[in-house]
């Protein structure tokens, strides 16, 4: 089982940016996936989430802001981030819950 993410880097405030999570191993769509985020001396947090029947759920903090999606034919998971703001640079994870499995990480940087 392996999750690859990517497209982190550098925004400005206000901009955008997608996340990709493809997964080899598992499929998932038989698979809760969400996006966990942690930020320089913070604790790990849950960013988004969907489960394997397409229910959603953002944290308040980002809430209208990003949305968590996912393709099936891809096998891939996505975040896709708007009006992104400072408070939201952090190193970004995906993580399969039923198979307790995290992708490696992919940093965010959001400058004012």
């Amino acid at each position: 089982v392996q999750l690859q993410a990517s497209g982190g880097g550098l925004v400005q405030a206000g901009g955008s940016r997608r996340l990709s999570c493809a997964a080899s191993g598992i499929s998932i769509t038989l698979n809760h996936m969400a996006w966990y985020r942690q930020g320089p001396g913070t604790q790990r947090e849950l960013v988004a989430r969907i489960s394997s029947g397409g229910s959603t759920r953002h944290a308040d903090s980002v809430k209208g802001r990003f949305t968590i999606s996912r393709d099936s034919a891809e096998n891939t998971a996505y975040l896709q981030m708007n009006s992104l703001k400072p408070e939201d640079t952090a190193t970004y994870y995906c993580y399969a819950e039923l198979v307790g499995k995290w992708g490696q990480g992919t940093q965010v940087t959001v400058s004012s």
